[in-house]
């Protein structure tokens, strides 16, 4: 699990992210699809309604990691929900590059190795918790 200083982290920099929430939706969706064009189809034609439930839904995960035992749960329903409609393991896998990433992008020279590790731990945790229930 996280260390309280990880999820600190994490939090303080969504926080940041959250100020350029559109541009950075924008960011991960359109490296999601240029790793992966082929998870497009997942996605409805406008984005827009997307990029609103993407920014809620990782926000809200991002401030439930000081409950795990609260999060992890509702997580693993999400994920399988994502099963249901397509998302397969290995996506998120993509999904972590295309989110670390468009991090490097949106914060600049305040997102370093510490904060770089932190995000690595705190999508694998969420991940790993939808990935139970998603097929390969």
């Amino acid at each position: 699990m996280l260390t309280q200083r990880e999820i600190a982290i994490v939090q303080r920099d969504w926080e940041k992210i959250e100020l350029i929430a559109d541009q950075a939706a924008t960011l991960l969706y359109d490296k999601l699809f240029t790793l992966s064009p082929g998870v497009r189809r997942l996605f409805p034609a406008e984005l827009a309604g997307q990029k609103t439930k993407l920014v809620r839904m990782l926000g809200t995960a991002i401030f439930g990691l000081s409950h795990p035992d609260v999060l992890l749960p509702i997580v693993a329903h999400l994920g399988r929900k994502h099963a249901d409609f397509g998302v397969r393991n290995h996506d998120y896998e993509t999904l972590a590059v295309a989110l670390l990433w468009t991090l490097r992008q949106g914060l600049g020279s305040q997102f370093g190795p510490e904060n770089e590790a932190a995000w690595t731990k705190a999508y694998a945790v969420l991940a790993d918790a939808m990935k139970l229930r998603a097929p390969d």
